[in-house]
């Protein structure tokens, strides 16, 4: 019925169809109002039920404690960038960070300007091509928290472990939320972008635990988490029709098993790409270690532009669309969401072996 492609945009990403023809249906009339979730009010009831469907429905998903806050924002994850040193500096003025990629850095940079920035481990050497391991012992104790990007969405590494902390550890979820299990309690706060896993652009999460809230005062009003967590994300207009989509997405991942089911399907998905770059002549995956690997993001190239590009102009003929690695890297860059169907991944990687086979 409709002419889709296969597309593996690092962001904005696909979305399941499912979502899509729900949203299609109840876009002019959602739940008998007579008009459409992008048109009514933030304070009627229907959103309200929305908003709450999303809490409660994303709690499910990530068994998330109740001393734990859940607030939907916006800005993106580059404001929470400065929303969480302005917010979680301690009298101390420090905070630690692992620097594994382009975002690590922008959250390093907007750290700096207003406190003091110990770099604890950093890949930057190896073009962020590995997780660095972090010893307890570079991890200053007076430090208000120490921040990781879980997973780094331009050079396909993921943290698979994580660093044994004295201090809160906060992280950066952006391009891995919901797509593998993890414990809440491990973290004092997770954030992330909706718009990869989750839904549209416009929409942030944050997960933040109590602790953590009303640490500075006199904070600008729109900058302080505290205000958010009063109003329940509500003091102003929120990014509703987004806050609805990801509403339908929460819902769908629990109707197919959660995000264990998700999981399992996200390690063959990544499993098949993989396999096929490294069976194939032509091409290397920009990350070696099977350790470090994103389940999510997968840079590859072959080490000629020129050849490249014809597989990137070849797989778009194909159905195989926003292939193109970021400038940084170069090459290819598959991203796998969770609204990649596994199918995509199998053309994929049927076309990388029919591709290496008359190429090489």
């Amino acid at each position: 019925m409709y002419d889709r492609v296969f597309n593996f945009s690092a962001g904005p990403a696909m979305i399941s169809e499912t979502v899509l023809e729900k949203a299609r249906d109840e876009m002019m009339n959602y739940a008998g109002s007579g008009m459409s979730v992008m048109e009514m009010s933030h304070r009627s009831s229907w959103f309200k039920e929305i908003i709450e469907g999303a809490e409660s429905s994303l709690r499910q998903l990530m068994a998330i404690p109740g001393n734990y806050k859940v607030l939907f924002l916006q800005g993106g994850a580059s404001t929470q960038f400065y929303m969480i040193p302005l917010n979680l500096l301690n009298s101390s003025k420090k905070a630690d960070y692992a620097n594994t990629g382009a975002w690590s850095k922008k959250a390093i940079a907007e750290a700096k300007k207003l406190g003091d920035v110990k770099v604890v481990g950093d890949s930057s050497e190896r073009n962020f091509s590995y997780i660095p391991k972090i010893s307890t012992s570079d991890i200053r104790e007076e430090s208000s928290y120490l921040h990781i990007t879980s997973n780094n969405t331009i050079y396909g590494t993921r943290y698979t472990y994580l660093p044994e902390s004295p201090i809160p550890l906060v992280s950066d979820w952006s391009s891995g939320i919901l797509s593998e299990v993890i414990d809440v309690n491990d973290y004092a706060m997770i954030y992330a972008g909706a718009q990869k896993n989750i839904g549209p652009a416009g929409l942030t999460i944050v997960i933040i635990r109590d602790d953590l809230l009303g640490l500075n005062p006199d904070l600008p009003t729109m900058m302080d988490y505290q205000t958010h967590v009063d109003a329940g994300s509500l003091f102003n207009t929120p990014p509703s029709y987004a806050i609805y989509i990801a509403k339908l997405v929460f819902e769908e991942i629990l109707r197919d098993g959660g995000v264990s089911a998700i999981e399992e399907l996200n390690k063959r998905k990544a499993g098949i790409i993989y396999q096929a770059i490294d069976d194939s002549k032509l091409f290397k995956a920009h990350v070696e270690s099977e350790e470090d690997r994103s389940l999510m993001n997968i840079p590859f190239f072959s080490g000629n532009e020129d050849l490249d590009k014809r597989f990137l102009q070849e797989a778009a003929e194909e159905g195989l669309l926003t292939l193109k690695g970021h400038r940084s890297v170069g090459g290819m860059r598959a991203s796998i969401y969770n609204a990649m169907p596994i199918e995509g991944c199998e053309k994929l990687a049927k076309f990388i072996l029919a591709f290496d086979k008359a190429n090489s």
